[in-house]
C-alpha cells in the first residue's frame, strides 16, 4: 500500500513544460466568480474578463456566482447581464459556502474549458492567457500566487494547510487554494463534489487526481484586496475545512480498495 501511494503522488506530480508560441484559441470558455458581499469588486472584475476572454476563445461567458450576498453584488450583477448577454448570473438565496458557490458555478457553464477565479479582485484577467497557453496539451492549468498579498499570518496558514494536504492526500499542488484554475470540461462532469466549504479547491485537485488528469502549474500575480472582507481565515470555515479533508481522505481510500486489483 505504502508503494501504491508512492507511485501515485509521482504520478501526479505536476509537469513542466513550455507555452504555445501561438496557442489557437480556445472553442469557448466559461470563467465563473463565486462572490459573497464582492459590490465594490464585481463590476471591475466581470468587465476585466469580457475585455481578455475574446482574446483567447471564439466563445465566452462569464458567470457571477451571487452567494447569498447582503450587499448590492446581485443587483450589479443583473445590471451587467442586462448589457452583455456573455454575462450570466447565478444567484444563492442564502450563503452555501465557498464551495457551494464553485459548485454552482461548474454546473452553470456551458463551454468545454471552465475556469474558476475569485470575485474578490485578487487576480488580474490578463493572467488567463497565461493559463490558456498550456491546453490542449493539459487537463487541467492551476496558478500558484508568485508573490502572495496577503499578511503574514493568512500566508502561513496557506503553506500549513498545503503540507498537510500533500501528507494526507498526496496532492503536491504547490498553492492548492489559489482561486484560479482552468479545467477541461469532459473532467469536471467526470466527478462529484461534495465540500461546501474552503476544501474545495483541494477536493477538486485530489478528484482530478483519481482521474489521471494532467496537471501544470504557472505562475500568477496576486493582487492586494483593495475592498470588501476576507473570510478564509474565519474559525468555523477552518473547522470545517479540517472536517471535510479526512472525510474526503475516508472516501478516496475507500474507493481505492474497492477498485480491481486493490491488495
Amino acid at each position: 500500500m505504502r508503494r501504491d501511494r508512492a507511485a501515485s503522488r509521482r504520478n501526479f506530480t505536476p509537469t513542466e513544460a513550455s507555452p504555445v508560441a501561438t496557442p489557437a484559441p480556445l472553442p469557448g470558455i466559461s470563467v465563473f466568480l463565486p462572490s459573497h458581499n464582492e459590490e465594490a469588486n464585481v463590476e471591475r472584475v466581470v468587465r476585466g474578463y469580457l475585455a481578455e476572454l475574446p482574446k483567447v476563445a471564439a466563445d465566452y461567458e462569464v458567470i457571477v456566482v451571487n452567494d447569498g450576498s447582503r450587499d448590492r453584488t446581485g443587483a450589479i450583477a443583473a445590471r451587467l447581464a442586462s448589457e452583455d448577454s456573455h454575462v450570466k448570473v447565478v444567484n444563492h438565496e442564502l450563503n452555501r459556502g465557498y464551495g457551494g458557490a464553485v459548485i454552482s458555478g461548474i454546473r452553470a457553464a456551458k463551454m468545454p474549458y471552465v475556469m474558476l477565479s475569485d470575485g474578490d479582485g485578487q487576480f488580474d484577467p490578463k493572467d488567463v492567457e497565461k493559463l490558456t497557453a498550456f491546453v490542449p496539451e493539459f487537463d487541467v492549468v492551476v496558478g500558484y500566487r508568485a508573490h502572495r498579498a496577503d499578511h503574514l499570518v493568512r500566508k502561513l496558514n496557506g503553506k500549513a494547510w498545503t503540507l498537510l494536504v500533500r501528507a494526507v492526500l498526496g496532492v503536491g499542488i504547490r498553492d492548492i487554494d489559489c482561486g484560479f484554475k482552468l479545467f477541461k470540461r469532459e473532467f469536471l462532469d467526470a466527478i462529484e463534489l461534495r465540500a461546501r466549504g474552503a476544501m474545495i479547491s483541494t477536493e477538486l485537485m485530489a478528484r482530478l487526481k483519481s482521474r489521471g488528469a494532467r496537471v501544470k502549474e504557472v505562475p500568477v500575480q496576486h493582487l492586494p484586496r483593495i475592498a470588501g472582507e476576507q473570510s478564509g481565515a474565519n474559525l468555523r470555515v477552518v473547522t470545517r475545512a479540517f472536517r471535510e479533508l479526512f472525510v474526503l481522505y475516508g472516501e478516496l481510500r475507500a474507493d481505492r480498495d474497492h477498485r480491481p486489483g486493490s491488495p
